[in-house]
């Protein structure tokens, strides 16, 4: 089985983790092996939190500067910062509503231009798609679904054997009963916004 390595950035509280539980039950569901790391910056106060997961036979969850082959950052900053991560070969999924770090907020740093930031990330890996995750999570009716939204965007680049069906059934099970039906549809919403980038 080809191997798969996928890193998920985000901002401590954008459910990242969660994400990536979800999609590593999925795996296991659709009988392929998974390894998965986690690295927490300060997760509580919006410090960043890394996930690795590598699909396929492999020994080591590390993903090394310039093995992934799937980059999603919750966080455009976060997304920018991982692209040591990347290659010309990864596709990147980024959400393009910033969190602004604590130092842009006191004065002490300059967020980037979310055009730039775009076009230093399609210069150097193989396709980039953005989406303005947290209107879609919204939309959806759950402001806190913009990881399922990023779900359903990687998803449908079919870069895991996974179906779009057998992650919907882990979001029923494994997320709360109150928030299933609203993560479901950013999910959908997120799928749906990937297909649209490839037309």
């Amino acid at each position: 089985m080809n191997t798969t390595r996928v890193i998920l950035v985000a901002v401590g509280g954008q459910g990242n983790l969660l994400a990536s539980s979800v999609l590593g039950e999925a795996a296991l569901l659709s009988q392929i092996p998974v390894r998965m790391s986690e690295i927490h910056g300060m997760a509580q106060r919006g410090g960043v939190v890394e996930s690795a997961m590598v699909f396929g036979d492999a020994k080591s969850p590390v993903i090394s500067d310039g093995e992934a082959d799937v980059l999603v950052g919750f966080e455009p900053s976060e997304t920018l910062r991982a692209l040591k991560k990347c290659n010309n070969q990864t596709v990147v999924i980024t959400n393009l509503e910033p969190l602004p770090p604590f130092t842009v907020a006191i004065g002490k740093g300059v967020y980037p231009d979310l055009n730039e930031l775009q076009n230093l990330i399609r210069a150097k890996t193989a396709r980039l798609i953005s989406i303005d995750a947290v209107r879609l999570a919204r939309e959806a009716g759950n402001e806190l679904a913009v990881n399922m939204v990023l779900l359903g965007a990687l998803i449908q680049t079919e870069k895991l054997p996974v179906k779009a069906e057998t992650v919907k059934e882990v979001i029923r099970t494994k997320t709360k009963q109150a928030f299933v039906e609203s993560n479901i549809k950013a999910f959908e919403l997120g799928f749906s916004a990937a297909q649209q980038k490839n037309k």
